[in-house]
């Protein structure tokens, strides 16, 4: 059996005051065919699980192109179009193939193509045919169109927030296309549109029954897969919002019926799934009178992993003025800043102005004398088996503060953040960390208590105020009663 596989990834932050082209996806990962590492990427798992069924002689691996970039604004067209173009240049020349794996993002927004996504698949869809099965990986966090359920076989998505089954995810897929492909079953593609938008993380009640349901579901074989894509707020599509995805085995009606009930029973969470947000204020004081530490405190919307970014100061510059001490903060995006520190070099002072560059909603640069702990080249970071570039870094203390400055955008996924740059955590009373829930998996064995604090920037994350311009469904919160007007 001839497979073909790719994987083309980044999540758009329509909102966001940046944009993406062809360097940040060769700066945070780019892979030629064959050069895929042994460790899997996000949303590139696919590589190494199909690389196992090489390797037990069941098929022939053909690989194009893997790629991501850490979310950010829109996508050039210039770039769509090269990475469109590359691998279905690569697949034309894999033909004839049995399947096709791709590992996908799916909320990919670029100049001129809102579906991005929609519009590989169907056009990989024209050029295998109708009789080639198509399986993809998607990230939850994403716009699920009718244009991918149409020509997809096999849909499965990260269960987990945070996406600690990507792995898993991917060598679902994998199984379930090579099965599909061999004719063992006939999968079947049931979608139930939630129509809500919200925040649901997966490491806390009501989310964690949630996920344990679907994972029994499946183990029952009630279900070949089922996938809740969440949706993501910040990008200006006319798929947002939450659907739910079951694979029957050719029992399309068995496969609506469990759908709809899995989808009205998340609509039933609606408003209760996100953790207490805190101010910034109550999150320093709280965090200041615990009796242990470290306590991990998130600054959830200045989170690179949202597109933003990840340049505020507002956060820190509460804490200089509440004399926080004993605290380390990862990361302030600056790239000029770090240079500056690593001319400087280890131990030498200087008067640096950081942060603050991209956005009037991040809190103005701060201008400071710092001391420069710590520079490292090429950086790097884990999530779970997977190395997460951090690129050049530098650690400065700033009155009792130690600030990692990197010059890759990315949100925190684990301690080695700091640890890898010498930043003893144990030692510290406090560990601030840009991110929304991806930290948790990784933090919450080392944390004492964890605390979120919502500091208004640049990410949209109140859909009722949020200018959509895309958008024709009813979603709520934007209006209380969606089901009820979509049927009148």
């Amino acid at each position: 059996m001839r497979v073909f596989c790719a994987s083309v990834a980044t999540e758009t932050n329509t909102f966001s005051p940046l944009r993406t082209d062809f360097s940040d996806f060769s700066q945070s990962f780019y892979a030629a065919p064959g050069q895929h590492p042994e460790t899997p990427t996000l949303c590139s798992a696919v590589f190494p699980a199909l690389r196992k069924r090489v390797q037990a002689g069941e098929i022939e691996l053909i690989e194009g192109t893997a790629t991501w970039a850490e979310p950010g604004g829109l996508v050039n067209a210039r770039t769509w179009a090269r990475l469109h173009d590359e691998v279905l240049d690569q697949l034309r020349s894999a033909l004839p193939v049995d399947a096709v794996v791709l590992g996908l993002h799916g909320a990919m927004i670029a100049d001129g193509c809102v579906d991005c996504e929609g519009m590989l698949i169907e056009a990989v869809r024209k050029i295998v045919g109708p009789d080639t099965c198509i399986g993809v990986t998607f990230d939850p966090h994403s716009h699920l169109s009718a244009r991918r359920v149409d020509n997809a076989d096999i849909i499965t998505v990260f269960k987990e927030f945070p996406h600690t089954d990507f792995v898993e995810t991917g060598e679902a897929c994998v199984d379930l296309t090579l099965r599909a492909a061999r004719g063992e079953i006939s999968p079947v593609l049931s979608v139930f549109d939630v129509h809500m938008i919200d925040v649901l993380p997966t490491s806390r009640a009501p989310m964690r029954g949630f996920v344990d349901k679907m994972l029994a579901f499946e183990a029952s074989g009630q279900a070949l897969s089922i996938s809740t894509i969440h949706g993501f707020m910040a990008g200006d599509s006319p798929d947002l919002g939450a659907k739910i995805i079951v694979i029957s085995d050719a029992d399309k009606s068995a496969g609506d019926a469990l759908a709809r009930d899995l989808g009205m029973e998340l609509f039933s969470f609606r408003g209760t799934t996100k953790p207490e947000f805190l101010s910034v204020e109550e999150a320093l004081e709280q965090a200041r009178n615990a009796k242990d530490g470290p306590v991990v405190i998130a600054d959830v919307w200045d989170n690179p992993g949202g597109g933003v970014a990840g340049d505020s100061t507002i956060l820190l510059r509460a804490a200089l003025d509440m004399n926080m001490t004993s605290m380390a903060l990862g990361t302030i995006w600056d790239p000029m800043a770090v240079r500056l520190c690593h001319a400087a070099g280890e131990g030498a002072e200087l008067a640096l102005r950081f942060g603050g560059k991209t956005s009037a909603f991040a809190g103005a640069p701060i201008d400071a004398t710092v001391t420069v702990v710590k520079v490292a080249k090429d950086a790097v970071q884990s999530f779970g088996t997977s190395i997460v570039p951090l690129g050049d870094c530098a650690v400065i203390r700033i009155d009792g503060i130690e600030v990692v400055l990197n010059s890759n955008r990315a949100q925190a996924f684990s301690p080695d953040l700091f640890t890898n740059l010498g930043i003893d955590i144990s030692d510290r009373k406090v560990l601030v960390v840009k991110s929304t829930n991806h930290f948790h998996g990784a933090f919450a064995s080392v944390a004492a208590e964890i605390l979120y604090a919502a500091v208004n920037g640049p990410y949209p994350n109140d859909p009722t105020q949020t200018q959509y311009t895309r958008l024709t469904r009813h979603l709520w919160p934007i209006v209380p009663a969606p089901f009820e007007l979509e049927t009148t």
